[in-house]
């Protein structure tokens, strides 16, 4: 914790040294704001779908060394199995993939890597993908199982606290897959 608590005052010296003043970067990364980002994310389950499981001594547990950093990239998932009736979903062991009647989705890199993750991603952006349901808070669509719609209804400064939160865990270079629409139908 103490290491978080430096790295904050750090980015805000930096910050207040270059002139920001109350910019984003220095409001969007107060100590409180981030505590209350890091009790959300745990609250509401992001780490659930967002960390991969491993194998442990007990059974599945989560991959800490790659918290938030979505499904891995090494991780290549076969085709997925042809629905059984109208609710047919199925999941990747590591509980990262999923397919459904919508395609196949994975789960994002919510790390701030630049290049794989949210590093690029204003605090704008982040608010407006959870409460408009698009990627990047403007294009695709935000897939299922992302229970966006709910968390839209959290308050600004809930979904504030959260993208705080997220820029403060260490990045993880992790280029999640692309979502896959479903095949088309065949014809007969």
């Amino acid at each position: 914790m103490k290491s978080l608590i430096w790295g904050v005052l750090a980015i805000l010296g930096a910050c207040a040294a270059a002139g920001c003043g109350e910019s984003e970067a220095a409001t969007s990364m107060l100590p409180d704001r981030v505590a209350r980002g890091k009790y959300l994310v745990s609250v509401i389950g992001c780490g659930d779908c967002h960390t991969p499981l491993k194998m442990g001594p007990q059974g599945p547990e989560p991959d800490l060394s790659r918290l938030l950093a979505g499904h891995p990239q090494e991780l290549k998932m076969p085709k997925a199995p042809e629905a059984q009736g109208p609710w047919m979903v199925s999941m990747a062991g590591t509980a990262t993939a999923f397919a459904g009647p919508w395609g196949v989705s994975y789960t994002m890199n919510l790390t701030p890597d630049v290049n794989t993750g949210l590093g690029i991603w204003t605090e704008d952006m982040f608010v407006r993908a959870l409460r408009e349901g698009k990627h990047m808070g403007q294009s695709r669509p935000i897939q299922p199982p992302m229970p966006w719609q709910f968390y839209r209804n959290m308050t600004d400064e809930d979904l504030k606290s959260v993208y705080a939160y997220l820029r403060t865990i260490p990045a993880v270079h992790n280029r999640v897959p692309e979502y896959e629409p479903p095949a088309a139908p065949e014809e007969e």
